[in-house]
C-alpha cells in the first residue's frame, strides 16, 4: 500500500482528484478529492473517505446521510495525478438525492434538464 500512495503526487494543497465510479453499471457517481490520509484511511477501511475543501475536514462519504460507498477497485492515472475508485454505492451518491452527482445533461438549445429520478428526499436526511 504505502509503494502505491508513494507514487501519487497530490497536488500543493496535498490534494489528489478522484473520480468514484459505480462498479456494477459504471456510471460516473462524482468528483472528490483525497488528501494522504483520506487515501490511507480508504484503503484501510475499505469505505470511502474524502477531503471536503469546503469544510476544510476529512470526511467518510455518506457520514450524514448513511449512503456510504464501499470500495472494490484503485486505478492511478499514468503520472499519478489523479485516481479512479470504483466502489459499491449504498443509495445515492448525491447529497441532492439522486444516484449520481451527474443528474443534469446539458441540451442542444443550451438548457440543462434532469435526467435521472431523485431516489431520496434530502430534506428528510439532513
Amino acid at each position: 500500500m504505502e509503494d502505491f500512495i508513494a507514487q501519487i503526487k497530490f497536488d500543493e494543497k496535498g490534494l489528489v482528484p478522484a473520480v468514484i465510479q459505480c462498479q456494477k453499471t459504471g456510471k460516473v457517481l462524482t468528483l472528490c478529492y483525497l488528501n494522504r490520509v483520506a487515501l490511507e484511511k480508504t484503503l484501510e477501511s475499505g469505505k470511502i473517505y474524502l477531503y471536503r475543501r469546503s469544510k476544510g475536514r476529512l470526511m467518510l462519504k455518506g457520514e450524514t446521510s448513511g449512503h456510504i460507498q464501499l470500495l472494490k477497485e484503485v486505478f492511478m492515472d499514468c503520472e499519478g495525478k489523479s485516481l479512479l475508485i470504483k466502489v459499491e454505492q449504498k443509495v445515492a451518491a448525491c447529497h441532492k438525492g439522486y444516484f449520481s452527482c451527474y443528474f443534469r445533461r446539458l441540451d442542444k438549445d443550451g438548457s440543462s434538464r434532469i435526467v435521472e429520478e431523485r431516489i431520496f428526499d434530502p430534506e428528510k436526511v439532513y
